[in-house]
């Protein structure tokens, strides 16, 4: 007899439990879009980076609402160099970003796209951008006065260059 109340009192402490469980899933709120994705609002720090930067810094105008910006920085690093970060998840849910910087293109690009090698080239609003493929990332990049700019990430060769289309100082 004492196996059957053993078996008996943990099958009813289970559904003790499971009561308890079901109770507090259907008490705290849960998100309603399901979106995981923080948008967040540049135009500060865009105006911020004009006034500081030593080369005219680009953002994107007239993209869809399905481009979301997500991470936005303009910092100078240890060696004096200035550079403008703005990253965005695109309408196909991959990554992209806009990286400029007065630091030599190589040294960049060994930031942003690690292990890149040479990819072909595009022209994207009458430039000639340079294409690179990484262990991670590609890239589309080119290089103006004292800027390199870079438009990175996951996403495709298409989108990187619809971003890059986009960008006016």
């Amino acid at each position: 007899m004492r196996g059957r109340q053993t078996v008996r009192d943990m099958v009813l402490s289970m559904v003790a439990v499971m009561g308890v469980a079901l109770v507090a899933y259907l008490t705290i709120p849960h998100s309603g879009n399901g979106d995981p994705v923080k948008v967040v609002d540049y135009s500060a720090a865009l105006a911020s980076a004009k006034r500081a930067a030593p080369y005219p810094v680009l953002a994107p105008e007239g993209l869809s609402d399905k481009w979301r910006a997500t991470s936005v920085t303009y910092q100078k690093d240890a060696t004096g160099h200035a550079g403008w970060h703005l990253g965005f998840v695109t309408p196909d849910g991959k990554y992209a970003s806009v990286e400029q910087s007065d630091e030599p293109k190589g040294d960049l690009l060994k930031t942003v796209v690690a292990g890149f090698a040479p990819d072909g080239g595009s022209t994207i609003a009458g430039q000639s951008w340079d294409r690179y493929q990484g262990d991670r990332y590609r890239a589309v990049t080119e290089t103006s006065g004292s800027a390199t700019t870079l438009v990175a990430g996951s996403a495709s060769y298409a989108e990187l260059e619809q971003l890059a289309q986009a960008l006016r100082p």
